[in-house]
């Protein structure tokens, strides 16, 4: 399949007028103008723009499923919901419950990895339960628990590897060593955390590269305590989730932090089950779940993940001001480098997926190719 004419958001992140040909899900030739026999598939997309298609690397649920039900064909639908939405990979997220619940999750997200109706699984991101009962967020108290490597090493046996990212409060962590440990095996992030700036640079030092859904359920930044915002802002080589919905972070927040990270942004979801549907109410984990008017909270008030979705947070970053190349990287090739698989996914490359969306001039969605 060749496409003509098209507006293309190249590999090096540039807007550019180019065709594109693919084959047997592979991008195999992109340039100027691309020569065509009168026996291949032609598509003219003369007013569209083609970029990659989105990686969500945090989100729990969507489409009335959920990551920790455990349920295939719960996992299924969320998969084919996403797709609609313009994302190609993704990683089911798990929440602190217990550990069997977590085992059993991992089980059935492996066991849904080869499926190819929508948007393919690439790994999981375990959220909990290694995280700190003082910013637990929307996270159940029941089963948290101090890092341990142990533990993990065993889920992660256990499940063939298949964990891609594991969040920790690197305070919790009274052993010393599951960072150093763990990022050998995946990427480790900072998340749920009270500790501040000078506990987060350490953690920094000892691996950890990845800080889940920045400012929220950590210690902020101010003049005199920079706190967890302070030092990822502070180092090079960490990597910060930012929800775009509008509710968990300001417009102008995510607008200076475009500016301080170049490169350095994961757009995610943190999308809940009931993501994709009518307001209502749903679990998350082992809370009770209201939406209304897009905000997802608890009974207490408490913000409780999202129902956003990355194509929705495309539209309010161009919005807000952010480059379209910018903000397509972010939700592409940054999370795809965070989970190892920037060699296959997140931009447009000869011999990458052919995983593809094609937007018109509105930035809506005509086609998902993947």
């Amino acid at each position: 399949m060749i496409f003509k004419n098209a507006r293309i958001l190249d590999g090096d992140f540039q807007l550019r007028k180019a065709d594109l040909e693919i084959n047997e899900e592979k991008i195999v030739r992109l340039a100027d103008t691309l020569s065509h026999t009168e026996q291949d598939l032609v598509v003219d997309c003369s007013g569209y723009t083609i970029v990659p298609g989105f990686v969500d690397i945090h989100v729990h649920g969507g489409a009335g499923a959920d990551t920790c039900d455990a349920d295939a064909q719960g996992l299924r639908e969320m998969a084919k919901f996403l797709l609609t939405k313009g994302v190609t990979a993704f990683c089911p997220t798990t929440m602190t419950v217990s550990h069997a619940d977590i085992a059993k999750s991992l089980e059935t997200v492996k066991s849904c990895m080869a499926d190819t109706e929508g948007a393919r699984i690439v790994g999981v991101n375990m959220e909990g339960p290694f995280i700190s009962p003082a910013k637990k967020g929307a996270q159940g108290d029941e089963f948290i628990q101090a890092p341990d490597f142990e533990v993990f090493k065993a889920l992660y046996d256990g499940c063939g590897g298949i964990i891609k990212l594991v969040d920790i409060a690197p305070e919790c962590d009274v052993k010393g060593d599951f960072i150093e440990q763990a990022s050998k095996l995946c990427t480790v992030s900072v998340a749920h955390t009270a500790t501040d700036y000078d506990g987060a640079k350490d953690a920094f030092r000892r691996g950890a590269t990845h800080a889940t859904h920045l400012f929220n359920a950590m210690s902020g930044m101010s003049h005199r305590a920079p706190g967890v915002v302070g030092a990822v802002f502070d180092t090079d080589t960490v990597c910060g989730e930012l929800i775009c919905d509008g509710i968990h972070i300001h417009p102008a927040v995510v607008r200076t932090v475009f500016k301080l990270m170049p490169g350095r942004i994961c757009v995610v979801s943190d999308a809940m089950r009931l993501s994709g549907m009518e307001d209502g109410q749903g679990m998350l984990g082992v809370n009770l779940v209201t939406v209304k008017n897009g905000r997802a909270t608890l009974e207490d008030g408490t913000i409780a993940g999202s129902v956003t979705n990355l194509h929705d947070e495309l539209k309010n970053l161009v919005a807000w001001g952010i480059p379209l190349e910018e903000a397509v990287r972010a939700m592409t090739l940054t999370p795809a480098k965070e989970i190892g698989m920037d060699h296959e996914i997140g931009s447009i490359a000869v011999g990458k997926r052919a995983d593809l969306v094609v937007l018109d001039e509105n930035l809506d969605i005509v086609a998902v190719y993947h």
